[in-house]
C-alpha cells in the first residue's frame, strides 16, 4: 500500500518506469542513456520533489523544455542529447507528471500558475537565467507566466503546438469548454476517456505520416502514470484550470508585441488538439517570428525531432546569437 501524499514515482514505482523509460540508465534507449552529457535530478521545491532532465555545458546557450500532456521530460529524450551538443538544456517534469512528486488534489492546488511557479524556482535553482523557451501544449501556459514575470530572462521563443490564440481552440475542446462553464462533476466525468490508453495511443499516432513509427514506449511510459489511483483527478483539475490561460492570451499577445522576443514556430499541422489555426495567429504579434507546417501530428519531435533540432540549430545561430552580439 501507499499513501496519495507526495507520491513520488522515485520511490514507488522506480522499479516499472526505469524498465521501460527511454532515456534512463536501466532502458539505454534512443542513445540518452549512455550519453555522458545527460543527467538526472530531482530538486525539492514547496515539499515537492521535482525531477529534470539536464543536458550540455554550463555557459552555453540555454534552452528550456516544457512538456505538454500527458507526458513529462520523456518527450524530450531523443532530441536532448543533440541540443546538448550546442546548448545547455533542462527538461523538468511539472507535479503529477513523470517522476515528479504527485500529491493528491486535496493536498496540492494543480494549477498552471502553481507549476509555473515551481518551474521557475527550478530554473533559479539550476542556474538558468537567461534561455529560450521550448513550448509545447501545457508548456506554452507555464512557460508564457514565467515569460510575463521574467521578460529580460527569454532570449526566444520556440513554440511546438502550443496555444496562445482562440482560434486555435475548435471542436476538441468543446467538451472541455463545457466542463469550464459548469464546473460539474459530470461534465468532469465525461472527459475521463481522454485519459484512457486508446487516447493516449491516439494522441501519439494521430495525423503522423507513419503510425508504425511512433515507438510504443510512449504509451508505455505515461499510460502507467496516468492510471494511477488519484492522477485522473489531477488531469481532471488541469481540465479545468486550462480556462484560466484562455483569460489571460490578451496579456500574452501584448507581451508578444512589446518584447518582440525572436521566436521559431514548428508546428504538426495535423494536430487536431492544437491545429494549425492556432500557429498563423502569432505572426500578428510576431511579424517576423519564423513559421515552419511540419507533416505530422501532436507529437512532432516522435517524427521529425532531427528535423526540428536543426531548424533550432539554425534559428538561434542567425536570430538569438546576433541578436545579443548587438546588444
Amino acid at each position: 500500500m501507499f499513501s496519495l501524499n507526495r507520491i513520488s514515482p522515485l520511490a514507488g514505482l522506480t522499479a516499472l518506469f526505469l524498465v521501460a523509460l527511454p532515456g534512463s540508465a536501466a532502458a539505454q534507449t534512443g542513445g540518452s542513456a549512455t550519453d555522458p552529457l545527460v543527467t538526472y535530478g530531482t530538486e525539492t521545491i514547496e515539499g515537492l520533489d521535482i525531477f529534470y532532465r539536464e543536458a550540455g555545458r554550463p555557459g552555453a546557450p540555454q534552452i528550456v523544455l516544457l512538456h505538454g500532456f500527458p507526458t513529462s521530460s520523456h518527450m524530450f529524450r531523443n532530441v536532448i542529447p543533440l541540443l546538448a551538443e550546442d546548448f545547455h538544456v533542462i527538461a523538468p517534469d511539472y507535479p503529477g507528471y513523470g517522476l515528479s512528486s504527485m500529491p493528491g488534489v486535496d493536498e496540492f492546488e494543480y494549477s498552471f500558475a502553481n507549476v509555473a511557479s515551481i518551474v521557475d524556482e527550478l530554473l533559479a535553482r539550476r542556474g538558468f537565467d537567461r534561455y529560450a523557451l521550448y513550448l509545447m501544449d501545457y508548456g506554452a501556459p507555464v512557460g508564457y507566466r514565467i515569460a510575463e514575470s521574467h521578460p529580460e530572462r527569454v532570449t526566444a521563443l520556440i513554440v511546438q503546438n502550443g496555444n496562445a490564440y482562440d482560434e486555435g481552440l475548435l471542436e476538441f475542446w468543446d467538451p472541455i469548454k463545457q466542463y469550464w462553464e459548469s464546473g460539474s462533476k459530470e461534465d468532469g466525468d465525461a472527459l475521463r476517456g481522454l485519459l484512457g490508453l486508446d487516447a493516449t495511443k491516439w494522441q501519439y499516432q494521430h495525423g503522423t505520416r507513419n503510425p508504425e513509427s511512433i515507438s510504443p514506449d510512449n504509451w508505455l511510459v505515461v499510460q502507467p502514470l496516468l492510471d494511477r489511483p488519484g492522477n485522473q483527478e489531477i488531469q481532471l483539475a488541469m481540465f479545468y484550470d486550462y480556462r484560466t490561460n484562455v483569460l489571460l492570451y490578451p496579456r500574452w499577445q501584448q507581451y508578444f508585441r512589446t518584447h518582440r522576443p525572436p521566436t521559431l514556430i514548428v508546428w504538426g499541422e495535423n494536430d487536431p488538439i492544437f491545429p494549425a489555426e492556432g500557429a498563423h495567429p502569432y505572426l500578428r504579434d510576431l511579424p517576423d517570428a519564423e513559421l515552419h507546417l511540419l507533416n505530422t501530428g501532436h507529437f512532432a519531435l516522435e517524427e521529425d525531432g532531427p528535423h526540428i533540432v536543426g531548424l533550432i540549430r539554425e534559428f538561434m545561430s542567425a536570430k538569438v546569437a546576433g541578436r545579443a552580439s548587438e546588444q
